[in-house]
């Protein structure tokens, strides 16, 4: 295991995304690609398009704090641009596509400053969607836009009214808005992604989880079950979805099919570490779960079952695999990031 067989993991195009994107009409913009999924994400639908052979273009925009990430890209044929899209001027240069995946969020730090949060979450999805509003959106959301609910009652599905707790999910809920306006003003297109948790190795609840397992600390079980999927089949999700693009915003629950308990999720990695787990807190009868029976009927399983991503993480977390150090705060309950 290494950085280039998880990379070819998480960016191998599926026949279905191969047939769905040649579907597609024009090239795929991709908004905010210089954070965890968006490098794979892009690399993901170039190497679709490559499949096919044909001369349409994958256009990935972010400030590219990683110059690392966007070389790497560069030199897979996705055509990199460098923007801040945090303002009117940023967000007047990108260039126009027919097809949008739209990536820019800000998540922690909420507490700290809140408005900026709301203005990455909520204004600058209104300014994007003003400039390109004859496009289709694929626009990733979360699904802290829920309330928790009662952990046995399968999840809350896309039938279930927004109701966050905390000012980072009320910000999610004001980026869906934000492209429902457009969809009501000038019949603007999209999917709203409502993802949790997206993981690949270098990061993710697993990865939290076994992170502590390892230092010897307890791992807390106050959140009592989550749900997460690989994020290799969570882009592709995303990508096809552009033909599911409609007015009003059509709501896609992204995760896998399983509602997991965390202190089952414990003592599997830690059987798989060769430790021995230990706990605290108790778990409470809600939970942030999501139902994705839908999305699992329209795309399939994601690719890597989470028995199978439990022992990729032990393997890559022994073998001294690189890491994000981005942890997802997955037992925060208050909403407060």
């Amino acid at each position: 295991m290494d950085s280039q067989w998880l990379d070819d993991r998480l960016c191998a195009p599926s026949p279905a995304l191969v047939d769905d994107l040649d579907r597609l009409d024009g090239d795929i913009l991709v908004l905010g690609a210089g954070g965890k999924m968006g490098p794979s994400l892009a690399r993901l639908a170039a190497r679709a398009f490559r499949a096919r052979g044909d001369g349409r273009r994958v256009v990935a925009v972010s400030r590219w704090s990683d110059a690392g990430a966007a070389a790497r890209l560069a030199a897979e044929g996705v055509e990199v641009v460098s923007a801040d899209l945090s303002g009117p001027a940023g967000v007047a240069e990108i260039p126009a596509a027919p097809n949008v995946v739209f990536m820019v969020g800000r998540k922690f730090g909420t507490t700290d400053a809140p408005w900026q949060t709301w203005w990455t979450n909520a204004h600058v999805p209104g300014l994007v969607a003003t400039r390109l509003r004859d496009s289709r959106f694929a626009v990733f959301s979360t699904g802290n836009v829920y309330p928790a609910v009662p952990v046995h009652s399968g999840g809350a599905d896309p039938a279930t009214p927004p109701d966050a707790v905390g000012e980072y999910g009320q910000t999610a809920v004001g980026r869906e808005r934000m492209f429902a306006y457009a969809a009501a003003e000038w019949g603007t297109r999209s999917t709203l992604l409502r993802l949790n948790y997206a993981t690949d190795l270098r990061y993710g609840v697993q990865v939290d989880i076994a992170r502590r397992l390892l230092a010897g600390e307890p791992v807390d079980v106050s959140a009592g079950a989550v749900n997460l999927c690989w994020q290799g089949w969570a882009n592709e999700v995303a990508l096809r979805s552009l033909l599911r693009a409609a007015t009003p915003p059509t709501v896609v629950n992204l995760t896998g099919p399983e509602t997991v308990s965390v202190r089952w999720l414990a003592t599997r990695l830690a059987g798989a570490l060769g430790v021995k787990p230990t706990f605290t807190g108790e778990e409470g009868a809600t939970a942030l779960v999501s139902n994705a029976a839908d999305t699992h009927a329209e795309y399939g399983y994601p690719s890597v079952p989470l028995a199978r991503l439990v022992d990729w993480t032990a393997r890559w977390l022994t073998s001294g695999g690189t890491l994000l150090d981005k942890p997802t705060h997955f037992e925060t309950g208050t909403g407060r990031y």
